[in-house]
């Protein structure tokens, strides 16, 4: 292929395809925004702004067929596996494939006797609200920061009818296709869109729980992002939301002065209680913290599939309930409420 080609949307192949994204939401009360992915999603696919699409659509490419006779998406470990035994070598080419798409995030994932094991032990947040959330079963989801899905495939385990996800790094999505190629169709009712929250319209009114999980502390306005996400869900509908917070009152407001954990995106971080009048003021009820728990080195951490700084580098080496700027070490909420 023409590199030197601007955009690689015509490319044929199902790397590239989201016909099926668009066809979930085409509904008469969500046209508009069907409309509006088929002209933004194209433009997150330029060679210009994605240096490593070639390697990408190579590795994709040769990514083996292999039918899958036995898929768990209801574990911790998502598991695709074949009765018949793979070739050794088949194995050792899923595994350099798929290390070539670091850094793995979420998971873990078992891949035909290949384990992602990615940096997040993402099950432990799962196993934290799975039972204290509404029953995702035949219910319409939106997960947002979805990453490459593995809570939007944990969702679909849980019976849900569909879950769109959105998250503005391409890369995930790629992950997330890569592992769609594996796991066949008990992954296509997940549909995953390479654009940030904010491209969702207002006022949509579509699903009925919403999943914002690792977000809300990224966002400059957190009353914008609760907005938003109030709007998304129908009458009756459940927010999920989970994110890092400090011990303190309904006012206790961290505002790092420059990075909070080495991150450079972190515009506040406020206490549960502070989020519950958040939530309250932005017209949710039923509003409670189902859970604060603080962050381990054995829920995130550095790996083979992850092989950057993680949450032991992000720590004071002398004082780990400290972050290496000197703030409290990362403690993690998870808040439910209602939209009337």
């Amino acid at each position: 292929m023409d590199w030197t080609v601007n955009k690689i949307i015509e490319f044929s192949s199902e790397l590239f395809n989201f016909n099926a994204l668009y066809d979930r939401v085409s509904g008469n009360r969500w046209k508009n925004w069907a409309d509006q992915l088929r002209n933004e999603i194209p433009a997150t696919l330029e060679v210009s702004r994605n240096g490593h699409l070639p390697l990408w659509v190579d590795t994709f490419d040769q990514l083996p067929v292999i039918s899958p006779d036995e898929v768990h998406l209801d574990q911790s470990i998502i598991k695709v596996k074949s009765n018949t035994a793979l070739p050794e070598a088949t194995i050792k080419k899923i595994d350099s494939l798929l290390l070539q798409m670091v850094p793995w995030r979420k998971g873990p994932f078992r891949i035909h006797d290949v384990r992602i094991d990615t940096e997040w032990q993402s099950y432990q947040k799962w196993d934290r609200l799975k039972d204290a959330i509404a029953p995702l079963g035949n219910r319409r989801i939106l997960d947002v920061g979805c990453g490459n899905g593995y809570y939007a495939l944990r969702m679909i385990g849980a019976g849900a009818r569909f879950v769109v996800g959105v998250d503005p790094y391409l890369r995930y999505i790629m992950q997330f296709k890569m592992l769609r190629h594996f796991l066949g169709e008990r992954a296509n009712e997940v549909q995953l869109a390479p654009v940030g929250f904010e491209s969702i319209p207002s006022n949509l009114q579509m699903f009925d729980t919403v999943f914002s999980m690792g977000v809300l502390y990224h966002h400059r306005s957190p009353f914008d992002h609760l907005q938003r996400l109030f709007e998304s869900l129908r009458s009756g509908g459940e927010l999920v939301l989970e994110s890092i917070v400090i011990d303190g009152s309904a006012q206790s407001v961290l505002v790092p002065e420059g990075r909070y954990a080495k991150m450079r995106n972190v515009w506040f971080i406020p206490s549960p209680l502070a989020i519950e009048v958040w939530l309250k003021k932005t017209g949710f009820k039923n509003i409670r913290t189902i859970d604060i728990s603080t962050t381990t080195i054995q829920e995130q951490r550095s790996t083979r599939w992850m092989p950057y700084e993680s949450l032991v580098d992000f720590l004071d080496s002398n004082n780990p309930e400290k972050t290496f700027e000197g703030y409290s070490a990362p403690k993690r909420a998870i808040i439910l409420a209602e939209k009337p």
